[in-house]
Parts: C-alpha cells; structure tokens; sequence
C-alpha cells in the first residue's frame, strides 16, 4: 500500500489474545505449552525479520479490539489490514475489532491459508455447492484451478513506521513463555516453558527463518521429497514427512510458497508421485478449509454435518484411558503418549487414535478433537475438527474403521515405536509386541512385563459401543449438538447434549482410511 502511494506509514501489529490461553469447557488448556512455545518463537522471529527492513513489530499482550482502538490516531485515515477467517471464535475477534474501529478506520481483509484461492475456485462463493468428499473436490480444482503467484516479500524502507510511535513499545518483547501468564484468565492453567524429551521427532522451532530452512533441507539439501509416498506412514524420527504442518498452522510458511518450490524442484531435480503427493496433500488441507466455510459451526456438532443422530458414549474413564495412553492397545498408548509428551504426532497415528476413540470406544469424538487443539502444536481449526468429524463418520461419507492391531503390524512390524513411547513392553518380542495380552506367563515373565498389572489389558470388548448402530436422520445436520451446555467443548454451536447411554453392538467397517494426512504434512 505504501508503494502504491494508498498509506504513508504501516503499524505491524501482533497480539496475544488471552481468548487462546483460557480453559476449554471440557477443562482442558486453550493453547498448550509446546503451541505457546512454537508461537512465541514465531512472533520473535517475525520481528526480527521485520526489523532487517526498517520495519518493527508491536507486540500486545491482550485483546486485539483493545490494541487498534488504542493505537487508532485522532485524525486521518487509517486502514487495519487483517487476514479472513471462517471459524466462529476467529470470527468474532474480526467482529470486535469492527465495532471498537468503526468510524475510525476502514477494515481490509485479504485471504491466506489456502493454495488456491477460493474466488478462483469452480464454486459459489458460499461454498453451498463444495463437494463434500474430497475426490470431487480435488478432481475440479486441479482440472480448473491454478495456484496464484507468489506476492513478492517487502523490502527495506516499505514498511515505514510512524515517527510519533512509542519506541519503548516497539522495544517490548516477551522473551518466555512464562511471560504469557499475565494474560492467561483467572483460573486457567499457566504456562511453563516445556522440556522436549530426547525421543520427539524433531524440536520444531517457530518462525519463518526455521521454516524456510525446512523447506530448503526437506527438498534440496536431503532430496527426501523424492521419496516422500514411500516414506510418509512412518512414525519414528524426523524425516519420514515433511514436517511442515506448525509452520503452516501458525503462517510461518505458505502453501504457495511449498508449491512453487516443488514445482522448481521438479524442473530441476524429479518429478514423481511422491513430489505430486505434498502438492495433493496441500490440497486436502485447502479442502478442509472450504469444507468449513460451507458448513460453519457444524464441523463443532455432535452430529456433524451429516445429519444423523449417533449414539456416543458419555464415559470419562474410557476418555482418560485413551488420553493417558493407557487403552493397552499398545499402538494407541505409544502415539497419545507421543502426543503428550512432545506436542506432535504422526499422520499415521493420528488416523488410528481417532478412530479408535471414536468407532471403538464409541467415546463422543469431540472430546478428541478438544485435547488435540489443547495439545498439537501444529494445531489448525479447519484441519483439527475437518479431520475429526470425518473420522468420527460424521460428515456422511465412508465411515474408515482402523483395525488397530493390523495397522500396528503393517506400520511398526517390529515394534521400534511403540518400545520408544512404551518401555513397559520395551523387551517383549516382535511377534507378541503389537498384542501382548496374548503372551502366556511364562512370556510375560520373560519379558519382564505383567499384563494387567504393569501394563494394563486391553479394554474389553464389553465396554465397547457401536455409535453407528441404528443412526436416525437429524434434519440440517447436527442440530442441537453443539458445544455450549453441560457436556463441554469448543464452545460453538447450539446446546451440548446430557449423557447418552451406550448404543447397540454392531459389525464394524475395517478400511484403510483416507489417504490424505490428518495434520497435513506431519
């Protein structure tokens, strides 16, 4: 704008909003430490790139309305530049921000997040007309659609500060994530720095310097995107994905940006199906943005988007046990212990722990969803709860039922993961590592390890239900099956439901699962 002769003076502006650090109605934390970690790291970053221009960035702790109606000058036209978002609660901060600015400065909101977008899109603008499988969806876009250029990065003296700013506000920076508590609510839990134990994938660092430093390990310096299909179901160590998912959910780094780098690699490398495979999973996170801009608040329901009244169980234990990691599916505990430890998981887990969450233990997949926003770090709406009420059955396509023990032996044959997330079994053999209940005493006493005692059985059968079983048609799609009320949740939506008895037993599907990424590139 400024090089368009449109404003003479550009305030970059960035604001802890203590909305993101309260506590959730399931109880659990907004944002968790390794996200907090991840994103102050982001915004340090930001300013320090910011200043290599000229420029500088302001640094708020509290609400965004509250900063802009405070910064807004007496006289003369302002302009707030903002990105568009398309969930409730991003939505109701844009909100505020109108009503503390109005009459005082115009509100400009340009569209990010996506490879493409959306006004290029084959769709109405509304999305009413947005496939709701991801195949339609992806089969037009490619056929239709090409991604937009690249907006090339201001350089110095475009982003001029005004004269008049407070320099011992710009001077301002938290240097910890304990810093952040002063904006953490009454009664939510604070923050604390976290201690990445030695077994995590990778020690994920926020900001756009460690993201383009991916990129460029990832693609040129490793030729690992060449090998990318083969690789992209593992569950050890740092290079069997792209790992690009934090830097992506926090707009460290662009879809675009990774697609027009494949491209050129692919110019001057190979091209393959695994270098086509990380643009297709970019579109499936595209997919799950417009899915949300189609169907709001739905993607928060109990019943989803696909208008069936399900039976979930209202069965704290059976929650806890899945939580904890301690479901004796060892392959269940490894990846939530994962999780809790470090803040990230893999694709491949991903798709099992919601499945078995949901289409095992019949628990209400929103509990799920919640502890996976409190948790991840690379935590992003559309994808989170996208991603969990499809694998909850809830958006009306196929119902993908993860056989547990089979994906254990089909992607930890010999048992290195869950031996790394679960030393309990750490010394029982291959062959009974992916099922130990079925270890006789002797094994078990062999092994070093008593099932049941220091680690536990299974969780039987019994306890089981089949959500699915006898579904009824709810007109509009999850109506009445929103967060608010008793049960607890995002807080979008109409009123939560009280607690609902165990459904029927039932047959139950076993697929492999969708192919796109849960996390998009974890």
């Amino acid at each position: 704008m400024v090089k368009q002769g449109e404003a003479n003076e550009v305030v970059p502006l960035y604001c802890f909003d203590p909305n993101h650090f309260g506590t959730t109605p399931y109880g659990n934390m907004k944002t968790g430490n390794y996200r907090a970690q991840f994103l102050l790291e982001a915004v340090l970053d930001l300013k320090k790139n910011l200043r290599s221009i000229g420029s500088d960035l302001l640094i708020h702790l509290g609400k965004p309305a509250d900063a802009l109606a405070g910064l807004l000058p007496a006289e003369g036209k302002t302009t707030i530049l903002s990105q568009t978002e398309v969930a409730s609660e991003e939505m109701r901060v844009e909100r505020e921000v109108r009503r503390a600015t109005k009459g005082k400065a115009q509100m400009i909101q340009l569209w990010g997040h996506t490879l493409y977008h959306p006004s290029d899109l084959p769709f109405a603008a509304t999305m009413g007309d947005l496939p709701d499988v991801f195949t339609p969806f992806r089969n037009k876009v490619e056929s239709r659609c090409q991604p937009r250029q690249l907006v090339p990065a201001p350089t110095t003296g475009a982003l001029p500060l005004p004269p008049d700013l407070d320099a011992q506000r710009l001077e301002y920076a938290p240097s910890r994530v304990e810093d952040l508590n002063v904006i953490v609510p009454e009664g939510a839990q604070p923050l604390a720095t976290p201690q990445l134990p030695a077994q995590a994938v990778l020690q994920f660092k926020g900001g756009e310097t460690a993201a383009l430093a991916r990129l460029k390990y990832y693609l040129w310096d490793s030729d690992l995107l060449a090998t990318y299909f083969d690789t992209r179901n593992g569950m050890l160590g740092g290079d069997y994905s792209t790992k690009f998912s934090p830097w992506l959910a926090h707009g460290c780094l662009s879809p675009r940006t990774i697609y027009h780098e494949i491209r050129k690699y692919e110019a001057q490398r190979t091209q393959n199906k695994s270098t086509y495979w990380v643009i297709f999973e970019l579109i499936w996170r595209d997919f799950f943005r417009f899915f949300t801009v189609k169907h709001g608040d739905r993607i928060f329901h109990e019943y989803g988007t696909s208008g069936k009244r399900v039976r979930w169980q209202d069965n704290r234990e059976l929650f806890l046990r899945w939580r904890e990691g301690r479901t004796g599916m060892p392959l269940v505990d490894a990846n939530m212990r994962e999780l809790n430890a470090t803040g990230f998981m893999s694709n491949r887990g991903r798709q099992n722990v919601a499945s078995y969450l949901a289409l095992d233990l019949g628990c209400d997949w929103r509990l799920g969803a919640d502890w996976f926003e409190s948790v991840l770090q690379d935590y992003d709406v559309c994808s989170n709860w996208g991603n969990w009420v499809s694998a909850a059955g809830m958006t009306g396509s196929r119902i993908n039922h993860f056989n547990i023990t089979k994906q254990s032996k089909d992607y930890d044959l010999q048992g290195a993961y869950i031996r790394t997330w679960v030393p309990e079994l750490k010394n029982v053999p291959a062959l009974r590592i992916h099922e130990p209940w079925l270890m006789s005493k002797a094994e078990q006493e062999q092994a070093g390890v008593r099932i049941g005692a220091d680690y536990l059985a299974p969780i039987p059968r019994s306890a089981f239900a089949s959500p699915h079983a006898g579904t009824e048609e709810v007109r509009g799609g999850g109506r009445g099956g929103g967060f608010r009320g008793g049960r607890g949740g995002r807080g979008r939506g109409g009123r939560g439901q009280g607690p609902l008895d165990a459904g029927p037993s039932g047959r139950r599907q076993r697929r492999s699962g969708p192919k796109g990424d849960f996390e998009r590139f974890g």
